[in-house]
């Protein structure tokens, strides 16, 4: 079987390993000639009490975090890409392992990458981590890179 991948999802977080990350991405990317999809998952809008939207103010700040949060993420996809790539960052509301999913099905993704934190036993025993419920409810090749925590 050949394998080749022409549309590379990486699923980022705003934290110290998206750069590790986008350079396993640019690396395959280089070598398949695929695009990288860079997509964040931002939190659902808060849910208000009734059925009302909420005060506008409230909404006008909500909008403002997205508006930052996209151009971070358009930002970041910039400074660890080569510009020799073709790529584009998504940032998507929703619950993290559903949109994802949904997402790299539009996108039509032949690989998902994502990061892997290490936790204690403990904490794995108690809480799923968002890397394996993708990998138990994913049909798409995933690509985790652990991650250290200081």
């Amino acid at each position: 079987m050949n394998t080749v991948f022409k549309n590379i999802m990486v699923a980022v977080d705003f934290n110290e390993a998206v750069g590790k990350l986008l350079g396993y991405a640019e690396a395959l990317a280089l070598q398949f000639d695929a695009k990288i999809w860079v997509v964040h998952v931002a939190d659902p809008d808060p849910d208000f009490v009734g059925y009302e939207p909420g005060p506008q103010y409230i909404r006008d700040f909500r909008a403002d975090e997205l508006r930052d949060e996209h151009k971070k993420l358009q930002e970041v996809t910039n400074m660890f890409l080569d510009k020799k790539i073709e790529s584009a960052a998504l940032l998507i509301q929703g619950s993290t392992v559903e949109t994802v999913l949904n997402e790299a099905k539009k996108l039509r993704a032949d690989l998902l990458i994502v990061g892997n934190h290490k936790h204690s036993f403990l904490h794995n025993l108690l809480s799923e981590s968002v890397s394996l419920e993708l990998l138990k409810n994913g049909n798409i090749p995933l690509l985790t890179i652990p991650i250290d925590e200081d």
